[in-house]
């Protein structure tokens, strides 16, 4: 896999709110190791943390110190965490990340079924910010009733296919199917590899 430097150059480029990158990750090994770490019980949205800030995953380290600007991921340290060591090809797919960019924090999402997540924005989570981690959605478990809403416009996600977001905008999830939904979605400090990635993928489009 190529490799990259992960200092990020700021841009002023404007992108796209939605654009699908070409990568394509397997979608049964990705569900059956996410429904190996599901918890039983949960209200409507259920978090399972991946990758996530050092001190939270080795309790014996120190707090970071205090940041006047927590919009970029390299405040802390990240680690990955221990549901993300047994599940080796969400390994594989978090790491093929790692090895071209800073990834920082790395979640499975569940929403479930007929549940809604209201219209919010996410400050920090877009390339047109100059400082800021931007985050990618891996969709792994879908039905044809769920609906990602970007600034009121549908986002037609398949599962197994890896999206950009500028989620600064407004945007909402609504399922109203009888299946829970996951996501996989991983942030990362963006530098000139993904953004390259990002703008060919836009223009391949078009």
């Amino acid at each position: 896999m190529q490799t990259s430097d992960t200092t990020t150059t700021p841009k002023n480029d404007m992108f796209s709110d939605r654009i699908k990158l070409p990568f394509n990750f397997e979608t049964a090994k990705m569900l059956k190791e996410a429904k190996a770490l599901q918890l039983d019980n949960f209200e409507y949205y259920n978090v399972i943390p991946l990758r996530s800030p050092a001190h939270l995953v080795d309790t014996s380290l120190p707090f970071p110190p205090p940041a006047n600007d927590y919009a970029d991921g390299s405040w802390t340290n990240w680690l990955d965490t221990a549901s993300l060591k047994k599940s080796p090809y969400l390994t594989s797919v978090v790491d093929f990340f790692k090895e071209n960019t800073t990834v920082t924090l790395v979640r499975l999402l569940r929403l479930a079924p007929q549940s809604v997540v209201k219209e919010h924005t996410d400050p920090t989570l877009g390339l047109e910010i100059e400082k800021s981690v931007i985050r990618l959605t891996v969709p792994i478990l879908n039905n044809e009733n769920v609906t990602f809403y970007l600034s009121d416009t549908p986002v037609l996600m398949e599962s197994g296919e890896c999206w950009y977001m500028r989620l600064t905008d407004p945007h909402k999830v609504i399922n109203n199917g009888d299946e829970e939904r996951i996501n996989l979605t991983i942030d990362m400090i963006p530098n000139d590899w993904i953004r390259k990635i990002i703008k060919e993928s836009e223009q391949s489009s078009t």
